[in-house]
């Protein structure tokens, strides 16, 4: 099952709540992921459960247990765990973690299901329209290329498009992607959103685990998934040894929002970062699931909408072509 499938998300987001709820009732880790192996949301959830729980009892940390497992989970994931690990907020963060994999199980499964209609309708169109040539000629090689000739190139642009998406590509590659999706409508602001929560997230957490706030800036910014936000603060170390501090240096980058900027300065300076993180989060984990939600929303209408227009055409076509033969023989 791919790693994006809705099955596969609401499974992780599953195994978070779980073992977050049995460290909040007082487990300790290693028995809680025994616990795991053994009631297990998926086969694959078992399988990495045991491997964390060799590697714990070898001496490795938890954030080291996890980055141990094959394959290992998103930078953002590991981030928050670590930053957990430190600070004590261990179920607290699993619960935040199970809650973010359910949202995109939740748009993931939306998203197949307004698909389905559509897809039928497709897959209909494309056997229907020239099998009235088939059954008058009987030839079955140019029925299946006039079918599967239009099927199998869309499953392969389909398949490129899914390939292209995958966590596993270089920075080099996701960065050119992240550049194409901003042109976008809605899709581009609504990543970029969210990898804004993503880092004001991990921002918080880390900070609250007492990690430096320069490291802690370069750890939430790889936890973001963004290559722009990591190639952004990567750059700022100079300055920072200069003594510039990360509230005057998310101004002048154009990849952090003014409002973010604003809000970030604002809580340095007054002492309150801490409430203010929260709030960065929230508004920008809100505003793009909305817009995330809007934009699959509207991508099922649009196929529909040329898969009409498509029909309308052959019909047409097939009309104009048979009456019009009729039409100048009389």
């Amino acid at each position: 099952m791919p790693s994006f499938s809705p099955g596969r998300l609401q499974q992780k987001a599953e195994s978070y709540r779980q073992l977050g709820s049995l460290i909040q009732a007082g487990v300790s880790i290693l028995q809680a992921f025994r616990l795991i192996s053994e009631h297990p949301p998926a086969a694959w959830v078992a399988r990495q459960a045991r491997e964390i729980q060799a590697s714990l009892e070898t001496g490795a940390t938890l954030t080291e247990a996890f980055r141990q497992v094959h394959p290992p989970p998103p930078a953002f994931d590991l981030a928050l765990i670590e930053a957990a690990e430190q600070g004590g907020r261990l179920a607290e963060v699993l619960r935040f973690l199970a809650e973010h994999y359910e949202m995109q199980a939740q748009i993931a499964r939306s998203t197949l299901t307004d698909l389905l209609y559509p897809l039928f309708l497709l897959h209909f169109a494309a056997f229907i329209f020239p099998f009235a040539e088939f059954f008058t000629s009987g030839h079955l090689g140019r029925y299946l290329l006039k079918t599967l000739g239009f099927l199998l190139p869309l499953y392969a642009v389909v398949g490129g498009l899914v390939y292209a998406f995958l966590p596993t590509h270089s920075e080099t590659w996701r960065a050119q992607l992240e550049r194409g999706l901003r042109f976008i409508p809605l899709l581009g602001s609504a990543r970029h959103k969210l990898a804004l929560a993503r880092l004001a997230a991990a921002l918080h957490a880390l900070l609250n685990a007492g990690v430096p706030i320069f490291r802690a800036w370069e750890l939430a910014a790889a936890a973001s998934g963004s290559p722009a936000l990591r190639q952004a603060v990567g750059q700022w170390p100079p300055q920072l040894a200069a003594g510039r501090t990360p509230a005057e240096l998310v101004q002048g980058q154009t990849c952090f929002p003014t409002l973010f900027a604003n809000l970030y300065s604002s809580g340095e300076i007054s002492g309150r970062l801490d409430e203010e993180l929260r709030h960065l989060q929230h508004l920008y984990l809100e505003e793009g699931r909305q817009q995330m939600r809007i934009f699959w929303s509207w991508v099922p209408k649009v196929i529909y909408l040329l898969i009409a227009l498509a029909i309308a055409f052959k019909v047409i076509s097939f009309y104009t072509a048979h009456y019009g033969g009729v039409f100048r023989e009389m």
